[in-house]
C-alpha cells in the first residue's frame, strides 16, 4: 500500500487557503506576513519531497501548480514524478499534452483507493482543501504533515471536514516548535 499524506500549512484555526498569496482570500499570503522566516521551520517540505513518490492534486491546485511549478528549481524532483489530479471535468488529453508532466486525471476516490493500494512509495497532497476533505471522508489518509502559524484567519478553505463523521484517532509521530511560533505536527492516522 502506498501512504497517502496531507500536507499543508494551516492556521491555528485550521484555515488552509491562499498561504503562499494566492488571490482571492483577504489574508492571501499570511504564511510569510509577519512571521520572520526560519530555514529549520520547512525542513518538514524538503524531506517530503525526498520521500514522495507522487503527487496527488485536486483541480484548482493542478490549476494553480501547474504554470508555475515546472520552472522552479527548488521543485525539480516534484516535477520530475508521476502527478494524478483528481477531477470530474478537466479534460484528460488537454492534461496529459500540458507542459507538466507526466499527470493522469483520475475520476473518482475508487481510482484514488486504487492508486493507494498500488506498488510504490508515498503519494503527497499539496494544497488541494477539498480534495483533502473528500479524502478524510472516504478514510483514504494515512498521515498529515502539518505546518501550523501562529495566526487566527477566521475566514477560508479549511483542512479538516466538517461532515457528521466517525472519530479517527490520530497517532503524533514527530513535532517541534520553533522560534518564529510555527509547530510541526506530524500525525499518522490509527487503523
Amino acid at each position: 500500500m502506498r501512504p497517502i499524506i496531507v500536507t499543508a500549512f494551516i492556521s491555528l484555526d485550521g484555515v488552509v487557503e491562499a498561504p503562499g498569496g494566492e488571490p482571492g482570500h483577504r489574508s492571501s499570503g499570511w504564511t510569510f506576513q509577519d512571521i520572520d522566516f526560519l530555514p529549520e521551520a520547512y525542513e518538514l517540505k524538503g524531506t517530503e519531497q525526498e520521500e514522495t513518490t507522487a503527487l496527488l492534486l485536486g483541480r484548482v491546485s493542478y490549476e494553480s501548480f501547474s504554470p508555475v511549478w515546472p520552472s522552479m528549481e527548488e521543485f525539480a524532483t516534484y516535477n520530475a514524478m508521476p502527478k494524478y489530479v483528481v477531477s470530474t471535468s478537466l479534460d484528460a488529453d488537454e492534461v496529459a499534452a500540458g507542459p507538466w508532466q507526466p499527470v493522469e486525471v483520475l475520476r473518482s476516490l475508487d481510482e484514488v483507493a486504487a492508486l493507494r493500494e498500488g506498488e510504490g512509495g508515498p503519494i503527497a497532497v499539496h494544497g488541494s482543501a477539498t480534495l483533502a476533505r473528500s479524502l478524510e471522508e472516504a478514510g483514504l489518509v494515512d498521515r498529515y504533515h502539518l505546518l501550523v502559524f501562529p495566526v487566527l484567519l477566521g475566514a477560508g478553505k479549511r483542512l479538516f471536514s466538517d461532515a457528521d463523521l466517525a472519530k479517527v484517532k490520530l497517532k503524533l509521530i514527530d513535532s517541534a516548535a520553533y522560534a518564529n511560533g510555527i509547530q510541526k505536527q506530524v500525525f499518522e492516522v490509527v487503523r
